[in-house]
C-alpha cells in the first residue's frame, strides 16, 4: 500500500536518505535543516504560521506486509514564495535586437535583468523518489507531484493566484554551475554551494552585490550561455508534466544556476480544476453495477499527520462517494467525511 501523508518528526532518518538523491535549497541533504523543515511543515498543516512561512512537506509511505513502513519519496508546496522581507528573485531573459544599416548586420542578444517579486507566488518543489522506484507501474512520481495540487485545490484560499516551479538545470558532475562560475561568483566571491546555502536564510547579498542593470549574456563563456533556461536531464520528466497541466516557461531563470522558471495561473492548472470536494456516503464494498473510478483520494485529519492521500478505486452514486473499507482504513475516512478526489488522468 502506497500512502502519501504530511511529514512528521519520526520521518527524519528516512527523509535524510531520500534527500541525498536531490540535495537542493528546498530539500537539503542536511539532518538539522531537514528537522527544521519537518517541524515547520507540521506547523503549516496546523495553520500556525504566516502564509509566507508555510511550506507543506508530503512524504510517500510504503507499507509492506510484516514490515515497518518506509519513506521513499517526497514533494513540497510553498504557500507564498516571496514577501517584502524576502522577495522572490529571478533574472528576466530578454532578447534584444541590434542592427547596423551600414554593415547590414543583425545581432540578437540575450540580456539578463534582475527582478524581484514582493507579493509572492505559490511554489512547488522538493520532488524526489528513490531511484529504484522510478518507472514503477503505480506511477509513484506522478502521485507525489499531483498530491500538491490536490491539497492546493482543497485549501485554495491559503495559496497565491500564480504558481511557479523552478526546474533544475544541467550541472557539472561535481555539482558546480558553469553559469554561476561565469557570473554569480564574479559579483559575490562565493562558490555556488555557499551562495545556494546562504540564500536559504538571507537573500540580501543578491540585491546588494548583483548588478541591477542589464547583463549581456554575449559576454559570458559560450558554455555558460548555453545553460540559460535549460532543463537538466533528470528534470525533463517534470518539465513534460508541467507543460501538460498548463505551465509555461516564463522567460525567467534562477539567478544562481540559470534553471528555468515555469509559471501557471493557479485556477488554470488542469489538475486544480479537476479536483472535486465530495462527501463519503458509505464505507462498503463497491457495487458491481456502478463503474469504479480510479483516482487520488485525500482527506484532512484532526491530528498528526493532519493529511493523508492514496490512489484507489471508489464509486460515485448521486454525487456521493462509496469508499471500499481497505482504502477508508488507510486514510482514516468514515461515512460523512468530506474528501478531495482527483480522477486519475
Amino acid at each position: 500500500m502506497f500512502t502519501i501523508r504530511a511529514a512528521i518528526a519520526s520521518d527524519l532518518d528516512s527523509l535524510f536518505d531520500v534527500s541525498g538523491h536531490l540535495a537542493t535549497v528546498n530539500l537539503p541533504h542536511d539532518r538539522d535543516a531537514l528537522a527544521k523543515i519537518i517541524d515547520a511543515s507540521e506547523q503549516a498543516f496546523c495553520g500556525n504560521l504566516a502564509p509566507d512561512k508555510r511550506a507543506f512537506l508530503f512524504v510517500l509511505d510504503v507499507q509492506e506486509p510484516n514490515a515497518p513502513s518506509q519513506i521513499v519519496g517526497c514533494s513540497m508546496v510553498f504557500a507564498q514564495h516571496g514577501s517584502r522581507r524576502a522577495p522572490h528573485v529571478f533574472f528576466d531573459v530578454i532578447h534584444e535586437e541590434r542592427y547596423s544599416e551600414s554593415l547590414d548586420r543583425l545581432f540578437v542578444h540575450k540580456v539578463l535583468r534582475i527582478g524581484y517579486d514582493h507579493q509572492g507566488l505559490t511554489e512547488i518543489g522538493g520532488l524526489v523518489l528513490q531511484p529504484s522506484l522510478r518507472g514503477h507501474p503505480e506511477r509513484l512520481g506522478q502521485m507525489l507531484s499531483y498530491v500538491r495540487f490536490v491539497y492546493l485545490a482543497m485549501h485554495r484560499s491559503d495559496f497565491c493566484d500564480e504558481v511557479v516551479s523552478e526546474l533544475m538545470p544541467p550541472l557539472e558532475p561535481d555539482g558546480r554551475s558553469l553559469l554561476w562560475e561565469s557570473l554569480g561568483r564574479r559579483f559575490t566571491g562565493l562558490s555556488y554551494q555557499d551562495a545556494d546555502q546562504l540564500s536559504r536564510e538571507n537573500k540580501e547579498f543578491i540585491r546588494t552585490l548583483f548588478p541591477q542593470g542589464p547583463i549581456y549574456a554575449t559576454l559570458l563563456a559560450p558554455e555558460a550561455q548555453a545553460l540559460i533556461g535549460q532543463v537538466g536531464p533528470a528534470t525533463k520528466g517534470v518539465e513534460h508534466m508541467l507543460t501538460k497541466i498548463g505551465f509555461r516557461y516564463a522567460d525567467r531563470i534562477d539567478p544562481f544556476d540559470g534553471g528555468p522558471h515555469f509559471h501557471a495561473r493557479t485556477d488554470d492548472i488542469s489538475l486544480v480544476r479537476a479536483v472535486r470536494r465530495l462527501r463519503v456516503e458509505d464505507v462498503a464494498p463497491l457495487p458491481e453495477r456502478v463503474p469504479a473510478l480510479d483516482g487520488l483520494l485525500a482527506t484532512d485529519l484532526q491530528s498528526a499527520p493532519h493529511f493523508r492521500a492514496s490512489r484507489g478505486k471508489v464509486a460515485l452514486v448521486a454525487g456521493h462517494l462509496i469508499v471500499p473499507p481497505e482504502l477508508a482504513t488507510t486514510l482514516e475516512i468514515q461515512s460523512g467525511d468530506e474528501v478531495g478526489f482527483l480522477p486519475w488522468p
